[in-house]
């Protein structure tokens, strides 16, 4: 039987110590112009020293133009270059990998904040958005493998790509509205290219032990299930990966709409893999939580609100078959003495419902 203490072998770079990874996690921490402040380092080098196999990075923007919240990290520029390379650092010396997850806005950036219009595959005046050029299709694949670039030469053992919950990457995806006649938008194949070659142009541009990953959404934000399992069949197939990050909501949810049976998570795990691993994530709060996934055909478990709750979920996991974590709400002391910072917990009490008493 798949066990959660597996060492986990990728097609490149090295192993992971174990199958838990720790979910790319909004924490709005970082310093208005991007770089990594403190309290960000803390929360995350707490979670490698946790005991997680793979601790994540937030999604950190690749231009200026697709941050998407104040106090988000930036990986846009080399000034961002220092506080990379010292989070990279502090968090081999946890013994945990390490990934920067690659995120741009689209038209669901800020554009106040940023002072200039949204870019997307659409023009979207209620959003601020410009449609982008052709060229600028181009110049976005090429932020991201510079971005890419940078976090190698930071120190990190790989990106994942953010391709989720209706950013830009997504964004192409849609079928609803994305209608470009340049050879990105339209059928499928076609909405799907700027993922491919953002894939392509960062596995070229890195060395052979440089991780790849990739998170996709199963359905929704304009994506149909089909097409959902149509894009991960695709980019798995491409074996440029190193693992699919499939982000579920809840690893127990059944399909939104009709006429699908079974869970969202089975509609993906027997799809043929091509050397990358499947993640899942959603929902993952007990250690049964985490092997019932492992039980349904998936190789690595994301984990997020667990990790908040613990910053040492992973080794508590591995170390009791009967973990659970802690009631919510939690009292802010007791997250705070998880490394959640000020900011953080400010968000976390705005933004979720039971989290924070």
């Amino acid at each position: 039987m798949t066990s959660l203490s597996d060492t986990v072998v990728l097609a490149h770079g090295p192993a992971w110590g174990n199958r838990f990874a720790l979910a790319p996690l909004t924490n709005v921490q970082s310093n208005d112009d991007g770089t990594l402040s403190d309290d960000e380092h803390d929360w995350l080098v707490a979670r490698g020293r946790g005991g997680f196999g793979l601790t994540m990075t937030c999604a950190a923007y690749v231009a200026p133009e697709g941050r998407a919240w104040r106090g988000q990290l930036g990986i846009a520029g080399d000034e961002h270059l220092p506080g990379l390379r010292r989070l990279a650092e502090s968090l081999r010396s946890t013994g945990t990998r390490s990934a920067v997850q690659l995120h741009h806005g689209g038209r669901r950036s800020d554009a106040a904040l940023n002072g200039v219009p949204n870019v997307g595959p659409w023009a979207d005046p209620a959003k601020d958005t410009v449609a982008l050029s052709t060229d600028g299709v181009r110049r976005m694949v090429a932020d991201f493998v510079a971005a890419a670039v940078r976090a190698e030469q930071a120190g990190f053992d790989g990106v994942e790509l953010h391709g989720a919950h209706g950013y830009l990457l997504a964004q192409f995806l849609d079928a609803r509205s994305n209608h470009r006649e340049d050879g990105y938008g339209g059928a499928l194949e076609d909405r799907m290219r700027p993922l491919l070659e953002v894939v392509d142009g960062v596995r070229a541009a890195t060395g052979p032990d440089f991780q790849v990953g990739l998170r996709l959404t199963p359905e929704g934000y304009g994506t149909t299930l089909p097409e959902g399992r149509e894009t991960a069949r695709a980019l798995l197939a491409t074996g440029q990966l190193d693992y699919l990050d499939m982000s579920l909501w809840d690893v127990r949810m059944q399909p939104r709409a009709e006429g699908h049976d079974g869970l969202l998570i089975e509609h993906f795990t027997d799809l043929p893999r091509h050397g990358a691993l499947l993640g899942v994530a959603g929902g993952v709060l007990t250690t049964a939580d985490a092997q019932w996934c492992l039980d349904r055909g998936a190789d690595v478990v994301t984990v997020g609100t667990g990790a908040i709750l613990h910053h040492d979920f992973a080794a508590r996991a591995l170390a009791d078959t009967g973990f659970r974590t802690r009631p919510r709400p939690v009292p802010r002391a007791e997250l705070a003495a998880e490394h959640v910072g000020p900011a953080f917990l400010d968000y976390l009490a705005a933004g979720w419902d039971d989290l924070v008493a």
